[in-house]
């Protein structure tokens, strides 16, 4: 099939690259010009793990232009993947997706043979049916279902798996505006995915609130998790792992975001989780669950702060590894450890980190008032406590010899402890090693009066 894709970034250029390698014929669409230079030098324009290696072998199978008016007329199927940011109210904007129906509406005109368009962009529920549906009808003068198909199939995908999550997803999700549409998306992703998930084809309302929905409960599996660390840092004898395991083997539960770390952060969940409240107001249904994950997500950041303070040596600088909001990846975007280094800056702390990828994003974000560190070892050197928030392999291999009386704050508990132990001291979030730097806090304060 010759397929255009609209969007070049995080998740449109691997889509595209995954379609141009599994056979098909692929124009990438952008108006960014250095990722269309990038594309057809056959070069990565953006960070993701495999995704060089795979544009190598997509062959003369994928290309990239700035027309997108041309690349339509030229392909069978539309795939749009343009950002709908956020609104001031959790809701999302349609701006860029209006303006690139009407260009593709534009070359549907002129064409006489069925295409399909397929929305992948996340959006609230009724906008495909109703506001994509009438731009596309609008400016090609076709009849949605009839003349062109459309479909809301947006992907479960996380930055840094992204392309096996387009490869071998869970499931596949259609939302359709006829039974014709769906029925050529859902065998074209069988070309694509190697491991036949199921389908899942529906309307558009559905699909669009399934999206949604889906990650909002995974957001709150986070922060249920999260609260169950926090009441096991109060328990003597307290450990989070030991629950999660537990409870996980449950099979109406499950260990997947069972951890109980770090708050949920990236570019999908915050928004997805604030989009669900929003759709609850607007429809005058009480969303008290979306909202309290959100509650309590927000509550991470001074969790964190609250045990740096009690902790920390009066003047101390602190150290922090990992300032993506997850491994293999540089976007920073609502970071758990770029929120803290903010933080941390803003109380007059000294703040030295490190990230094998985001360090340049999270210097732009602070402004320079971030210290780099040239490795993890090199920011463990520099500092008297030490924070992971972030669970990428590289941080377990810390040199011993750095870490003798420092403390480590191990947010996802990826260090060895009982080589640690006798070295610093160790902490591991959700556990009672919190209950005890609280204790020492305080008989250190009864002294000191």
């Amino acid at each position: 099939m010759d397929i255009a894709v609209i969007g070049l970034g995080k998740l449109g250029s691997p889509m595209a690259a995954c379609f141009a390698a599994k056979g098909h014929k692929v124009i990438g669409v952008d108006l960014n010009e250095q990722f269309v230079a990038d594309v057809n030098a056959k070069k990565a324009p953006v960070f993701e793990p495999g995704l060089q290696e795979l544009i190598e072998k997509c062959d003369d199978r994928l290309t990239a232009t700035t027309d997108l008016h041309d690349a339509v007329k030229q392909c069978e199927a539309t795939f749009i993947i343009v950002p709908t940011p956020s609104k001031a109210d959790g809701a999302f904007s349609l701006d860029y997706t209006k303006i690139a129906c009407q260009t593709i509406g534009a070359a549907l005109k002129e064409n006489d043979r069925y295409h399909l368009v397929v929305l992948t962009s996340t959006v609230m529920p009724g906008d495909t049916g109703v506001h994509i549906r009438k731009a596309l009808e609008d400016a090609s003068g076709k009849t949605c279902g009839k003349d062109f198909g459309l479909c809301y199939s947006p992907e479960f995908i996380s930055l840094g798996s992204v392309i096996n999550d387009y490869l071998r997803p869970d499931f596949t999700l259609v939302g359709q505006s006829d039974e014709k549409a769906g029925k050529i998306l859902e065998d074209f992703y069988g070309t694509i995915c190697e491991n036949d998930p199921p389908v899942a084809r529906m309307n558009f309302v559905n699909a669009e609130l399934t999206k949604l929905s889906l990650n909002a409960y995974v957001t709150m599996k986070i922060s249920y998790a999260n609260t169950l660390a926090e009441i096991c840092e109060k328990l003597d004898g307290g450990n989070i792992d030991d629950v999660t395991n537990a409870i996980g083997l449950d099979s109406r539960i499950g260990r997947k975001y069972l951890k109980g770390a770090t708050g949920y952060a990236g570019p999908c969940f915050p928004r997805d989780c604030e989009a669900v409240a929003q759709l609850g107001r607007t429809l005058n249904v009480e969303t008290r669950l979306p909202i309290a994950t959100d509650q309590v997500n927000k509550l991470q950041i001074p969790r964190m702060l609250n045990l740096i303070d009690q902790a920390l040596p009066q003047g101390g600088t602190v150290g922090i590894l990992g300032l993506a909001y997850k491994p293999d990846t540089d976007v920073i975007e609502r970071s758990q450890g770029v929120e803290l280094a903010e933080a941390l800056l803003d109380r007059g702390t000294t703040v030295v980190a490190y990230d094998p990828a985001a360090m340049e994003n999270a210097q732009e974000k602070t402004k320079g008032a971030l210290q780099l560190a040239a490795s993890a070892d090199d920011c463990l050197s520099q500092v008297d406590l030490l924070v992971i928030t972030t669970p990428i392999n590289e941080y377990k291999e810390l040199s011993l010899k750095n870490i003798q009386g420092k403390t480590i704050v191990d947010c996802w508990r990826i260090l060895d402890r009982s080589q640690l132990e006798p070295l610093c001291n160790y902490v591991g979030v959700g556990t009672d090693d919190v209950l005890r730097v609280q204790q020492d806090a305080e008989n250190l304060s009864a002294k000191a009066a």
